[in-house]
């Protein structure tokens, strides 16, 4: 779309999508630069901080009413200094005001809406506003000439305030409670209590509406049934995966997962699609099939892959953000179906099927008007004929066809390093599972990119990529994402190089993040622009948070090196975060299972002898499901980085199998079989 550059204001000349968005807004933005804030001390200004994204519909909404509403815009350019920001891209900034809000309202969510003195401190915090107020909720028109009034009357409570607030937030910064531990029972055992009595028996998942997949969960519960056997927690997986793969969360035509299902039966979703969604929905799903073999596991995750592969990855081999819920101004709009439409676009024998096995509605019950429908599965896979499952897959072809003729949701196309870590990890996860080396060619084509491109002279990583620059210093989650994958491309290729790389990333996230007082990382680089705190995170949300992931990270690759330093530095981050975690280890599913790798039964397997052979008992050790084993390639002509598999070799000229088990290592087999008696209990 061609924009009016004599209406833009200052952030016409930004890379975020989100605030190209608001780019001709009348309200007289400024991004969250050194100018916005000179500019409110000169002007003795409070800053009016609006956080969001590109693909949240009430940031659209918020700005349909209020930011370009000449009235509404009027008001804040006389009352503040007004920044917008891209919670995507400083995710830094968002987490602290985020925390603010939580304090101030208990709650959170975008539109984050934040006033606060010209130094950043914040006094006031809420989501979104709208112009007008609403029974008791305060409208942007009656808000904004109430703080003028105090700021200009009162503005020592809101100094008081701002003061009160702030120091909140540094001690919950710095408050990282440590705790003794000596096996991960006791975690692992709590985190399964509190994961297994949030699940919904009825439809699967944990919680109530809105319910959100939270894949780390499905990751926790497939390795607790490994340690345990316990079938209950594999009941609650495959109830969950089978139930949201037929829900209208999942996109039939198209593939790939919505955001989150404002009801409790997954049919109703908020139709964002987010790549992180993606990413660890494609790893619970491929390591699902490991564990039982179900064949709907391994086409479900290869769906997303298409998905992701066709419609998110860019002509450099790297993964865009998101796209957004809406078209044409409407929520879900490019997703709906009518019967009229559905009849349209198939054979009669196809649209039979599908308004059947997809619960497709005639005329609503009221008006008798068209029903826009979400398509959902009534009849499980299983229950279908190979005819009908024939039918299905053509007649969701045609629908595809017909669909790409509408108006296609706005795309976030900025390349971000931690998300397109947890693409690549995925992607490597499943080429290993699925013994498909295209998946893991497309992983390495994801890690060259952000190696290559988004890595600075000193070995740190930058955080985001559009339209030819690379900017913002990384955070821990895009070191222990990126080096996620690393990790996972090694045990995929056997590539020294990647682990190679990862050390050095490890290494730099150790020196630039670790909190030398108290343990654990930050949540930023030591060199990093100075904020009013600089926060550690542990909660795992959408994301597993960078230090349960950096922990994840630690202990495989301290295992595949022979690292015992490192293997002790993430002891010690357990040591940071056990007393936190061990209060609630449900809200911290993948930091508990991390903690398990560390503090549980652990393994190490390499293979000595002649290359293509021992690659061949690799890729078929790979395709099992071993949560707790750690594999390693003796490297026969070349010097290794591996120290302690120099002395090992074949047996008679056959590949020989080393399996370690508890730090106790057993006599080399040449069996597959009888060193996987040995891995699994």
């Amino acid at each position: 779309m061609t924009r009016n550059r004599l209406k833009e204001n200052r952030l016409k000349d930004e890379k975020s999508p989100y605030l190209l968005q608001h780019a001709e807004n009348p309200v007289n933005w400024y991004a969250w630069t050194d100018e916005a804030f000179a500019a409110a001390k000169a002007q003795d200004k409070p800053i009016f901080l609006s956080i969001g994204y590109s693909t949240c519909h009430w940031c659209h909404v918020m700005k349909r009413e209020s930011f370009e509403d000449p009235e509404v815009a009027a008001l804040m350019n006389d009352a503040f200094i007004s920044i917008k920001l891209d919670r995507e891209e400083r995710p830094d900034i968002d987490s602290i005001y985020m925390s603010a809000c939580q304090m101030l309202t208990g709650g959170g969510g975008w539109p984050l809406t934040i006033i606060m003195l010209p130094d950043g401190r914040p006094f006031f915090a809420a989501t979104y506003i709208p112009k007008r107020g609403r029974g008791e909720a305060t409208g942007m028109l009656s808000l904004i000439p109430r703080v003028k009034q105090i700021w200009e009357r009162q503005r020592h409570e809101l100094i008081r305030m701002a003061e009160q607030i702030t120091q909140q937030i540094q001690q919950y910064a710095v408050n990282t409670t440590g705790g003794a531990h000596t096996t991960s029972t006791e975690i692992t055992e709590k985190a399964y209590r509190g994961i297994s009595s949030s699940f919904d028996n009825t439809y699967g998942g944990f919680g109530s509406a809105p319910k959100f997949p939270v894949p780390h969960n499905i990751l926790f519960l497939l390795r607790y049934y490994f340690e345990t056997k316990d079938a209950t927690a594999l009941d609650m997986v495959n109830k969950t995966l089978k139930s949201m793969r037929m829900g209208g969360i999942y996109d039939h035509i198209g593939y790939g997962f919505h955001r989150y299902s404002t009801d409790a039966s997954w049919h109703v979703p908020h139709f964002e699609k987010m790549l992180y969604d993606q990413a660890l929905l494609l790893i619970a799903y491929a390591e699902a099939f490991t564990v039982t073999a179900d064949e709907f596991y391994k086409r479900t995750a290869y769906e997303i892959i298409e998905y992701v592969l066709r419609d998110m990855r860019g002509s450099e081999g790297a993964f865009y953000t998101a796209e957004d819920a809406e078209s044409e101004g409407v929520e879900g709009k490019f997703y709906y179906w009518t019967y009229d439409e559905l009849r349209a676009a198939l054979t009669p024998e196809e649209a039979d099927i599908i308004i059947n096995i997809f619960d497709v509605k005639v005329n609503s019950q009221s008006g008798g008007e068209d029903v826009e429908n979400i398509l959902h599965m009534v009849k499980p896979e299983n229950e279908l004929t190979t005819e009908e499952q024939v039918l299905i897959r053509g007649a969701v072809r045609k629908l595809y066809d017909a669909r790409q003729k509408r108006t296609h949701p706005h795309k976030d196309d900025k390349i971000l390093t931690d998300l397109n870590g947890l693409m690549a990890a995925a992607l490597a996860i499943a080429g290993r599972a699925f013994s498909d080396d295209s998946l893991i060619l497309a992983a390495s084509e994801a890690v060259s990119f952000i190696e290559y491109t988004m890595a600075t002279g000193q070995v740190g990583l930058l955080h985001r990529y559009r339209d030819g620059q690379c900017a913002i210093a990384g955070t821990i989650n895009d070191y222990a994402s990126f080096i996620w994958a690393l990790i996972e491309l090694y045990e995929a290729t056997f590539d020294e190089g990647y682990l190679v790389s990862a050390k050095k990333y490890t290494d730099y996230l150790i020196d630039h993040f670790w909190d030398y007082n108290f343990g654990g990382l930050f949540f930023t680089d030591k060199d990093s622009e100075t904020l009013i705190a600089r926060q550690k995170e542990l909660y795992d949300s959408a994301i597993p948070s960078g230090n349960s992931i950096a922990l994840y990270n630690m202990i495989r690759l301290a295992r595949i090196l022979g690292d015992h330093k490192l293997e002790e530095k993430a002891n010690e981050l357990i040591d940071a975060f056990y007393g936190q975690a061990i209060k609630h280890p449900a809200a911290y599913p993948f930091f508990a299972l991390s903690a398990g790798l560390a503090l549980g039964r652990k393994s190490e397997v390499v293979v000595a002898g002649e290359e293509r052979q021992s690659r061949d008992i690799l890729r078929t050790l790979g395709q099992k499901f071993l949560p707790n084993t750690v594999f390693v390639l003796k490297q026969r002509d070349v010097k290794s980085i591996i120290s302690y598999t120099e002395d090992m070799k074949d047996i008679d000229g056959k590949p020989a199998i080393y399996v370690c088990v508890d730090n106790a290592c057993h006599a080399p087999e040449t069996e597959i079989a009888d060193s996987l008696k040995m891995l699994i209990r």
